[in-house]
């Protein structure tokens, strides 16, 4: 039997997509917090690059001891480092990814010459693979450390004729599921005789009737939560797409949304989710506590509640004529007021606030405290590193009754 023997050529062929997403998943939910000057100085707009791509990989691949001593030197003295073995390598991977559907490179354009832009120019975007694939590590992450409506998967009291079998049974009724209890029917009609079963007759076996649960969840990506030397945003962002795959695939009947709040708020889309950056600075809770109501009312069923997330107290207050009125001092009374209204007015809708605060500030704590009364939703102290088992064992735990 002939053995080939050939020369050892190093590389990275042995990396999959999956584990070069786990490998960087850390730059793709940075909030802003790695980069010293961003943190003091945040820019909402700024998006990930093909350079910070590059970048993120090189460093990935260094701390774990990959790259060759020989590829290192050739890239310490090289003129360009497009002409390096390393280089060229790192580029197999950033097509590795593109080509198992985790990212897409977009070439900006620029706007004078309408030519195609540099690796700093151009764009990264992810995609619905790489927002599973980050919400799956999330919500193992944050697990291990742990009135009727459509049919979802929140128990109720009430019964259904479908689902998980309680034990009870009931006569068969027109738009039941056709569970059928055959000793109880049988027991209907021994007497007369199966060949004069009537509808009266069935019994079908009642189950437990589960209720689908719309949900908008609420970022403060004010500039408190990356400047005060904690990352508090990061963690926040990991909560809501644990929580979203959660919800997706295990409550198929519920929906969830999301929305940010900082000077003023706006929704976000899941997949754009993992790269939202903090910024602008003051926190309009007002303004995210009227998105969130207005989201909600596109959202069909009557079982409703928003879960926000916040390091700071109410201070900014979108005005009727658009300006923002600001005051990082203290707690404004004509800010309380229009917050405390829109908590009213979600109140009124039956929509409790569930609010998960990382900061401990005393005015804080006060103004969620009657946030909480007016609303009877939920307020829970939890910290960066505890806030998922807080926020998803809440929603796993909570019990809905009827009206």
């Amino acid at each position: 039997m002939r053995v080939r023997y050939s020369k050892y050529e190093p590389g990275f062929d042995d990396l999959t997509g999956a584990d070069l997403m786990d490998m960087i998943q850390d730059f793709l939910m940075d909030s802003g917090f790695s980069d010293p000057y961003n943190r003091y100085q945040p820019d909402p707009d700024r998006t990930p690059t093909a350079e910070d791509l590059y970048d993120a990989l090189l460093q990935a691949l260094l701390e774990q001891g990959r790259i060759p001593e020989e590829w290192l030197r050739e890239a310490r003295f090289a003129n360009r480092k497009e002409e390096t073995r390393l280089y060229r390598e790192i580029q197999k991977l950033i097509q590795r990814l593109q080509d198992e559907g985790y990212i897409r490179l977009s070439d900006a354009e620029t706007a004078d010459q309408g030519m195609r832009g540099e690796a700093q120019d151009t764009r990264l975007e992810l995609t619905n693979k790489s927002v599973d694939f980050l919400g799956l590590k999330s919500l193992r992450t944050l697990l291990g450390s742990l009135g009727k409506n459509a049919p979802g998967a929140h128990v109720t009291r009430h019964f259904a004729s479908g689902v998980e079998s309680s034990g009870e049974t009931k006569p068969y009724e027109f738009g039941d599921q056709p569970n059928i209890n055959i000793g109880e029917t049988l027991k209907q009609v021994v007497m007369k005789g199966l060949e004069n079963i009537e509808e009266r007759d069935l019994t079908i076996e009642l189950s437990e009737y589960t209720a689908a649960m719309n949900t908008v969840v609420l970022l403060d990506c004010s500039h408190s939560m990356i400047l005060y030397g904690e990352d508090r945003f990061t963690p926040a962002k990991r909560v809501a797409l644990g929580l979203a795959h959660l919800i997706r695939t295990q409550y198929p009947g519920d929906q969830v949304r999301f929305g940010v709040f900082h000077d003023s708020a706006e929704e976000v889309p899941l997949g754009r989710l993992p790269t939202v950056q903090v910024g602008p600075y003051h926190t309009n809770t007002a303004e995210g506590l009227r998105l969130a109501r207005k989201m909600l009312k596109k959202m069909s069923g009557e079982m409703k509640q928003i879960i926000m997330i916040t390091d700071g107290k109410p201070s900014a207050l979108t005005l009727p004529s658009g300006q923002i009125y600001k005051n990082a001092w203290g707690l404004d009374p004509v800010i309380l007021a229009e917050t405390l209204k829109e908590a009213t007015l979600a109140r009124k809708e039956g929509i409790p606030i569930h609010t998960f605060m990382l900061a401990r500030e005393p005015e804080l704590l006060a103004f969620v405290k009657k946030l909480t009364q007016i609303t009877k939703g939920k307020a829970y102290l939890t910290t960066p590193g505890n806030i998922g088992r807080y926020v998803l064992m809440d929603f796993l735990n909570r019990k809905v009754s009827r009206n």
